[in-house]
């Protein structure tokens, strides 16, 4: 299963969720507005990976972030929605 880290005040992460709820696809959403241990799990994903690289550079925040089932992590949930 998918795990999705954000939080519902980001509209990305609102609308990931909504995109995925309605493809039917099963996640697990890790928000970061209730418990800060799911905000300590993205920090350490965030930092250890080149993929936010970009995104750290524009200042932005890497959300939402989702980390696939083989451990590799992407941020473009619309690839899930057309399976």
């Amino acid at each position: 299963m998918l795990k999705i880290y954000g939080s519902m005040l980001c509209p990305d992460c609102v609308r990931c969720r909504e995109d995925l709820d309605r493809a039917g696809v099963p996640y697990e959403f890790l928000d970061f507005g209730e418990a800060l241990s799911n905000l300590k799990e993205f920090l350490v994903l965030r930092d250890g990976d080149p993929l936010f690289d970009a995104v750290r550079e524009k200042g932005s925040i890497g959300i939402p972030c989702i980390l696939r089932e083989d451990g590799s992590i992407t941020l473009q949930w619309d690839e899930f929605c057309h399976m």
